[in-house]
């Protein structure tokens, strides 16, 4: 899996002009799922990214997470995260997981972080839609993160 956190001062995603998913201050995460992902990593990813500090405290050093701000996350798929650039100009896709496991595992990591950092901390696209997301970076500040595990 991979992951690419933006720290929000506001952001949501609309599909068909409906609003599905928004959050005040928070993340940003975009989620790509691999075709050797399991729910091992969707685990460990959530814990991580729950426990990212990346906020500043009152000295403006960036030592709070999610986990002590009650700040919010808004997870969207992104499968285009799972791109190879190495040959020609257009990207390829085949490290992408299937629709179905991707899915499925896009859902346990939602799950896995909303147990981290509570229920309704967490809001979400629409898996597999063309969704529009707006957001406002603050910092900027921008994280990747990968669930490999050895």
């Amino acid at each position: 899996m991979k992951a690419v956190i933006q720290r929000a001062r506001q952001a949501s995603v609309t599909v068909d002009g409906e609003i599905t998913g928004k959050i005040d201050r928070g993340m940003l995460i975009l989620l790509g799922v691999g075709h050797d992902d399991n729910e091992a990593h969707a685990e460990m990813l959530a814990g991580k990214i729950a426990r990212l500090r990346i906020f500043p405290d009152e000295r403006d050093v960036p030592n709070l997470s999610l986990l002590n701000t009650g700040f919010e996350a808004l997870v969207v798929s992104q499968f285009t995260l799972m791109a190879d650039t190495r040959k020609g100009n257009r990207p390829g896709f085949a490290g992408a997981a299937p629709p179905e496991q991707a899915e499925q595992l896009y859902n346990a990591f939602v799950q896995f972080l909303r147990e981290q950092i509570g229920e309704g901390s967490v809001a979400t696209g629409r898996f597999a839609a063309m969704m529009d997301v707006a957001f406002v970076n603050e910092g900027p500040y921008t994280v990747l993160l990968e669930s490999k595990i050895v």
